[in-house]
């Protein structure tokens, strides 16, 4: 780990000596610390870095504005100053990489009880800094420009370990900042660690804790879980602590118990398989949206879940409920307007192509559930096939072959159809022309019977286009 560190720092040494050098002369230490040290370690040391000092915020400003190629304030109010910086990369080859710089003046903070904003008070010394960090992982740092390595908690041990640790008692660290509970979870994911055990213990007592963080800050953290190596690890830890029932509680309540005869799949196990498989389509691209569709696609399983007169359990409509259930949950974490509507949608329509049944498809079926997929076709293609975890491999070789045969199809139909953008045959402009009348409801109803006719019988000829108008007209008169 240590040879492999070594590397990672000789490659940014220019620019961390560069900006350690301005630090030392303004009279301040600078430190790599936290998350850089521990990529470092890893082998995965990004462009990105982080950096401590006990320069207070309008002393980072004045010492990085002459020296940056841009810097911004969002975060001075937490004691962070963010800037960019083009260096030479290290092949000597007279190409410049750029990096992203966070450099934050020694600090703790707590929230109170009653306050969903932590209190952020500057501290004096490196040890008292890393100290207040959320796992012993995250507490180390090298000392710059000397790079001497700083582990007061045994960060590194812990690390060789893949274990997380707090650098003082879980019950401490959770109390200054709750949402460190969710980064436990994400970094389970994202560094496949283990948590250990008094950790867990803590995330299980302190669960209710998280209620007093901001849905933004819960967001963003459930983000980069999800958009991590391994989402499951994530998510199944924050079910069993019980943080998963504060934050996301559709996802526990998918723990449906199953009736003795076992006529129903369990739906949580189910839901995460879903989204393992989802992951495994995805291409070089993580994919928010379609991750979080493959996660949520059944919660509305358990409200709608009834037990038949035949011993069957039947879920009718829980795509449209578990739309509704999404846009609600999602609406809450203050996600985007636009994932929002995209991740519903998903849920809506994740059912739509089984009931067409196993019979071919009609050129006209074709046309709807493209349609009505419009741009999240490639997504909702990746969804319903991730959404077969039948072990029948009969049972599942025939839903791919069905699938493939329905993928052929709109391959076809798009190259003898303009399918990614249907329209009727006529414009607004020419159905007022032709029926001699002006804007009015009338022209949106005459729209929507021409696209049914183009979704039905594919694209007219505009004389039979002109036609078919004219006589719903005639129909709607009389």
């Amino acid at each position: 780990m240590q040879r492999r560190a070594v590397g990672e720092l000789l490659r940014v040494s220019p620019i961390a000596d560069d900006l350690a050098a301005r630090f030392s002369h303004a009279g301040f230490s600078l430190a790599l610390v936290g998350g850089s040290v521990r990529d470092a370690l890893l082998g995965r040391l990004g462009n990105d870095l982080d950096f401590t000092t006990d320069a207070r915020p309008e002393d980072v400003l004045r010492i990085v504005r002459p020296w940056a190629d841009a810097v911004w304030d969002v975060g001075i109010a937490f004691g962070t100053v963010g800037c960019r910086k083009s260096a030479p990369d290290e092949t000597g080859q007279g190409t410049h990489k750029g990096y992203q710089l966070e450099i934050t003046t020694y600090r703790s903070e707590a929230y109170d009880r009653s306050s969903r904003k932590p209190e952020v008070v500057y501290g004096d010394s490196l040890e008292e800094d890393l100290r207040r960090r959320d796992f012993t992982v995250n507490a180390m740092a090298v000392a710059l420009p000397q790079k001497e390595f700083v582990d007061p908690h045994n960060g590194l041990a812990d690390l060789a370990h893949r274990v997380l640790r707090t650098p003082g008692t879980p019950e401490e660290s959770f109390s200054d900042d709750p949402l460190r509970m969710m980064r436990a979870a994400r970094f389970a994911a994202q560094l496949d660690f283990s948590v250990a055990e008094p950790v867990r213990t803590a995330m299980t007592d302190m669960a209710d804790r998280i209620d007093i963080v901001s849905a933004e800050r819960v967001r963003d953290e459930l983000n980069k879980l999800l958009l991590s190596d391994q989402p499951r690890k994530g998510i199944t830890l924050l079910v069993e602590t019980g943080l998963a029932e504060r934050v996301l509680p559709e996802v526990p309540a998918l723990r449906l118990e199953r009736d003795e005869h076992h006529r129903h799949k369990d739906v949580y196990e189910h839901s995460l398989t879903v989204l393992e498989q989802a992951i495994a389509l995805e291409g070089d691209e993580r994919d928010l949206v379609l991750r979080l569709a493959a996660l949520l696609h059944d919660i509305g399983k358990p409200r709608t879940r009834r037990f038949e007169k035949d011993g069957r359990v039947s879920f009718h409509h829980h795509e449209v409920v578990g739309a509704k259930m999404t846009k609600q949950r999602l609406s809450s974490l203050k996600y985007p307007s636009e994932i929002i509507k995209d991740v519903s949608r998903l849920v809506e329509l994740h059912l739509r192509f089984h009931g067409y049944g196993t019979g071919e498809w009609t050129d006209s079926a074709v046309r709807r559930y493209v349609r009505d997929a419009g741009p999240l076709l490639d997504r909702l293609h990746k969804l319903t096939r991730s959404d077969c975890t039948t072990r029948n491999k009969r049972k599942a070789l025939a839903l791919s072959r069905a699938y493939d045969s329905l993928e052929e199809r709109i391959e076809r139909l798009k190259d003898q159809e303009e399918l990614d953008a249907i329209r009727p045959d006529l414009n607004g402009n020419e159905i007022m022309r032709i029926l001699d009348i002006g804007p009015g409801p009338e022209i949106g109803r005459a729209y929507r019977h021409l696209l049914e006719l183009r979704l039905e019988h594919g694209p007219l000829e505009h004389e039979n286009a002109v036609a078919a108008l004219k006589e719903w007209w005639a129909a709607q008169q009389r």
